[in-house]
């Protein structure tokens, strides 16, 4: 019988951590609810002699991020203010790490450098019992990987 997966091996989202350094400053983003990072590659069609399909050929990529906070910090409505003040919007890096103790994979930790965001929240409210959240998104420059998850056992 082929090996399978351990429920417990399962990542509990929960646990994660993240980070932001903007201006040398590093911000423990624990308002975060939900985070999500990827890195769409671009390609380009390639057509090829004696053949009916075209071939493909990697020609680039744009990182993504976005991300669901409680309303409850001003940093990136300051890092708002200072871009409409002063013209100058800071890069700034975003860090998010996922270890689950019960799981055997160990730690995983994924850094997004040179980030922006696209758009800010800057003022809301909403009448009644509802917490207030905001979702943020934005694009960065290029990603680290420096704690990678181990392979489950099976899996080679």
């Amino acid at each position: 019988m082929d090996q399978t997966m351990h429920a417990k091996d399962a990542i509990y989202g929960s646990l994660a951590t993240a980070y932001m350094t903007i201006d040398g400053t590093r911000y423990k983003m624990m308002q975060f609810t939900e985070f999500d990072s990827n890195l769409e590659t671009k390609s380009t069609e390639v057509p090829i002699l004696g053949r009916t399909n075209k071939g493909h050929k990697p020609a680039g990529a744009k990182g993504k991020w976005s991300a669901k906070a409680h309303y409850n910090q001003s940093i990136m409505r300051k890092v708002a203010l200072k871009y409409q003040d002063s013209g100058y919007m800071p890069y700034f890096d975003v860090q998010v790490s996922n270890e689950d103790p019960t799981s055997s994979v160990g730690r995983q930790t994924i850094i997004l450098r040179d980030c922006l965001c696209d758009d800010f929240n800057l003022a809301k409210f909403a009448a009644g019992d509802n917490i207030l959240s905001e979702d943020l998104s934005g694009t960065f420059e290029r990603f680290e990987m420096p704690e990678e998850f181990s392979l489950l056992a099976g899996m080679i």
